[in-house]
């Protein structure tokens, strides 16, 4: 998820991932700089979506539960 968001983003630096986990989920909060924060939702939030589907794809595989939030 960090590869994708850092080449999505004009500033691949400010990209930041953090994990905590919350009632037994997994969250994933990504940190982009607000000039890259429409880049990374995309229109209609289509490119947030991949991701996040991306995301429960790997959960899944793990066995787990996983949720991701963009700052």
């Amino acid at each position: 998820m960090e590869y994708v968001a850092k080449s999505l983003a004009h500033n691949p630096e400010a990209v930041q991932v953090t994990e905590s986990e919350q009632d037994g989920v997994l969250v994933i909060q990504l940190t982009v700089a607000p000039e890259d924060k429409g880049r990374i939702i995309g229109k209609q939030g289509r490119v947030a979506q991949a991701i996040r589907l991306m995301l429960r794809v790997a959960a899944v595989k793990q066995g787990t539960r996983a949720t991701l939030q963009i700052i």
